[in-house]
C-alpha cells in the first residue's frame, strides 16, 4: 500500500534498492541520514520563506508578494515533479524545492500574518507539535501503520484532492464549493478533517521510510524522503492556516 504522499509510491524505496548494486556501510540510506537531510531542507524552507516575508512592509507592498507567491508554486510544483521522477537528481532538486516552496510559503504567510496577526506562529507551532507527536507515537507502536490505515488514509487523501481539483475547475467558471473556503461551521469541520488526514500522512511517510531503510536502499534515498517528509509538512501547514484563518475570522 502506498502513502498518500505522491512523492511516496508504493515501491518508492524497494525499487531504487533493487535497482542499484549497493554496498555495506556509508553507501545506504539510514534514519539518522534522512533525519538529518530533513533539517537541512526545513532550514532551507525557513531561507526562502524569510526571503519573500521581507518583501512584505505593509498593505502598499502587498502587490508585490503575489509574484512570489505564483512562481514559487510554480516553481516548487516543477521541482517535485523531477524529484519524483528521477529520483536520482534528489541531492540537488530537493534542495531547490525546499527553497523555492519556501518563497511561496513566506510570501503567502506573510498576506496571512497581515489578516490575522500570529497566525503564523500558531501554524508552525502546530505544524512541527504535531510531527513530533506523531513521530513518537509511531516509534513506541501506538499508532502502527497497518493496511486497513494506510487504505483508509490513501482513500481519504484522495478524496481531498478530488475535492480541490472539483473546486478549482469550478472556479474556471465563476462557481466553488462553498465549504472549501467558507468560515462557516461545515467549512471549520472540513478543513479540521482535512488537517486530520495530512497529518496521518506523516505515519505513512514514516513507514515507508524505514521500510526503505531496511531494504537497503541507496544513500540518496536519503534526499528522496527528506523532501517526501517537507512535502507533507507543507500541506499540513498550510491547512492549518487555512483552519486558524477560519476560526479568527468565526471571532
Amino acid at each position: 500500500m502506498q502513502s498518500g504522499n505522491p512523492a511516496l509510491g508504493k515501491n518508492t524505496f524497494l525499487d531504487a534498492a533493487s535497482g542499484a548494486v549497493v554496498a555495506r556501510g556509508d553507501d545506504v540510506m539510514t534514519i539518522n541520514g534522512t533525519v538529518n537531510k530533513t533539517g537541512l531542507l526545513l532550514v532551507l524552507v525557513l531561507v526562502g520563506a524569510m526571503y519573500s516575508w521581507s518583501h512584505y512592509s505593509g498593505p502598499a507592498s502587498m502587490p508585490g508578494l503575489y509574484p512570489l507567491i505564483l512562481g514559487g508554486a510554480i516553481g516548487g510544483l516543477i521541482l517535485a515533479m523531477v524529484t519524483i521522477f528521477k529520483k536520482t537528481w534528489s541531492p540537488w532538486t530537493a534542495p531547490m524545492y525546499a527553497l523555492v516552496e519556501g518563497v511561496f510559503i513566506g510570501a503567502l504567510s506573510a498576506i496571512f500574518d497581515a489578516r490575522y496577526p500570529g497566525i503564523v506562529i500558531q501554524a508552525v507551532g502546530l505544524t512541527f507539535g504535531v510531527m513530533a507527536a506523531l513521530l513518537l507515537a509511531y516509534r513506541s507502536g501506538l499508532i502502527r501503520a497497518t493496511e486497513k490505515f494506510k487504505l483508509g488514509v490513501v482513500a481519504a487523501t484522495g478524496g481531498v484532492f478530488l475535492l480541490y481539483m472539483a473546486n478549482m475547475v469550478m472556479g474556471f467558471f465563476g462557481h466553488s464549493i462553498g465549504f472549501i473556503n467558507g468560515h462557516s461551521g461545515l467549512g471549520i469541520a472540513f478543513s479540521a478533517v482535512v488537517v486530520v488526514i495530512a497529518a496521518l500522512n506523516l505515519i505513512l511517510d514514516f513507514d515507508m521510510i524505514e521500510s526503505g531503510v531496511n531494504a537497503g536502499a541507496p544513500k540518496y534515498m536519503e534526499w528522496y524522503g527528506a523532501f517526501a517528509l517537507v512535502v507533507t509538512l507543507v500541506w499540513l501547514y498550510l491547512e492549518l492556516l487555512r483552519l486558524l484563518s477560519k476560526l479568527q475570522s468565526r471571532n
